[in-house]
């Protein structure tokens, strides 16, 4: 997908599918429509950024430049940033994935070109890590202060929030929709971002806000530890590859330091 559409096309199309989601669960039952208040409305937008749109796209970014393996495991240190505890197991995972990628990766000539560019994509992964971390703390404080809030409508309302801010996004730095057509894989594209902005976004947002609502945001972090393994075993997948020894050891390192959080949290 990378070598034909661009990181803020697909970054885009996902986000516009979730908020189009959005707006018709909203709007298919007006009678039953809770407008957001001016300051829920202004929460909605900034959040929409932190946790889906920007937190997205630098990741992305950061995946394009140092591949899927280091970025998916940076993005696995959230459950401990949200509850400070597993530290070390964590980043001694982090470490060995760092060096067991880089080995793979760049084993000789053009050295340090490439590390700039891995370089670059591991600050991007972070800066994506610490966004997301905010939203989650963030997001989870604010549904506990109003429990007013339903937490399908407060999806929704980040929903639209977050379509409306990919519709920027798309006009300001998006590919037109002549070139979007005339690139090969559209279809894939498409079924793509349909199951991303439907699935990965909507339905998971929803049941993000109901976990939000019902346990700690330390505790409900801890969640995201399925979401960085599968994001690790599809890498090695489409790379034909087994992990290296480092890498296997990465893994059940970043495994042990999270089981070390939710133990310490209990």
């Amino acid at each position: 997908m990378v070598g034909h559409f661009g990181m803020v096309d697909i970054t885009a199309a996902r986000f516009l599918v979730f908020g189009a989601v959005s707006g018709l669960a909203v709007f298919a039952r007006p009678a039953a429509v809770r407008w957001p208040s001016g300051r829920q409305a202004l929460a909605a937008l900034g959040l929409s950024v932190l946790g889906f749109s920007g937190y997205y796209l630098l990741l992305a970014f950061g995946i394009q430049a140092a591949g899927t393996e280091v970025p998916s495991l940076i993005i696995g240190t959230i459950p401990v940033w949200m509850m400070l505890l597993g530290l070390a197991l964590t980043g001694a995972g982090i470490a060995l994935m760092i060096y067991g990628a880089w080995s793979a990766q760049h084993g000789g000539a053009g050295a340090d070109e490439g590390g700039a560019r891995f370089g670059w994509g591991i600050a991007l992964a972070v800066a994506s890590m610490v966004s997301w971390t905010v939203y989650g703390l963030l997001n989870a404080a604010w549904l506990q202060r109003h429990t007013e809030l339903n937490a399908t409508d407060w999806a929704n309302w980040l929903g639209v929030a977050t379509g409306l801010g990919a519709l920027v996004l798309w006009l300001a730095a998006g590919s037109d929709v002549a070139t979007l057509r005339a690139r090969p894989e559209g279809t894939l594209f498409v079924w793509i971002a349909l199951a991303s902005g439907f699935g990965s976004s909507w339905l998971a947002t929803i049941l993000w806000n109901i976990a939000s609502q019902r346990l700690s945001a330390s505790l409900c972090g801890q969640l995201i530890v399925s979401e960085t393994l599968f994001a690790l075993f599809y890498s090695f997948v489409w790379d034909g590859r087994w992990p290296q020894a480092t890498e296997w050891a990465a893994a059940l390192l970043f495994v042990l330091g999270i089981l070390a959080s939710i133990k310490a949290h209990r």
